[in-house]
């Protein structure tokens, strides 16, 4: 896979899922937040999920990378990035997975390290995202639904700086 693909990145969080599908590295061309509530909340977002692809016709998916013995994910998340995973694989689509330590690495030149600061760089370099961004995480907060808007289009910088390979 070369980079000029449509790329579709996905980040899943306890409520819900997002989605952005890239055309380039700073070409966004949909993108979305699914809440997902209620029982069998897995399943619906695998759905979902299948139902993107689907309609998109990606090139690539990318997720996070569940396997790194770092990542701090709960296990229901970790179970939907593996079905993810052997759904693309079952469909032939390339899927690559990125770790949070690769995602800071992308942004260190930028000087940001935190998700509020990567969400920040993101919102700069692509200000079709900008109005999208969430206030600042106080320690009091729940994190912003947005959030993982900004997280799903991190893991598609790490893809476009790494380039097409697993971790």
């Amino acid at each position: 896979m070369t980079n000029d693909g449509l790329v579709l990145a996905l980040y899943m969080t306890t409520r819900d899922f997002a989605h952005v599908l890239f055309e380039g590295p700073l070409s966004p061309i949909d993108w979305g937040v699914k809440e997902v509530p209620g029982p069998k909340k897995s399943e619906r977002c695998l759905e979902s999920i299948v139902h993107l692809v689907r309609t998109h016709r990606p090139d690539v998916l990318v997720i996070e990378d569940y396997i790194d013995p770092r990542s701090h994910r709960s296990r229901r998340i970790r179970r939907l990035n593996a079905s993810i995973q052997r759904w693309a694989e079952e469909h032939r689509l390339e899927i690559h997975r990125y770790s949070r330590t690769q995602v800071r690495e992308t942004f260190e030149k930028f000087g940001a390290l935190t998700k509020d600061q990567i969400a920040e760089a993101i919102a700069k370099y692509i200000p079709a995202l900008e109005h999208r961004r969430p206030p600042i995480r106080r320690p009091w907060m729940s994190e912003d639904s947005r959030m993982g808007l900004f997280d799903a289009t991190a893991l598609a910088f790490a893809f476009y700086r790494f380039g097409p390979h697993d971790s």
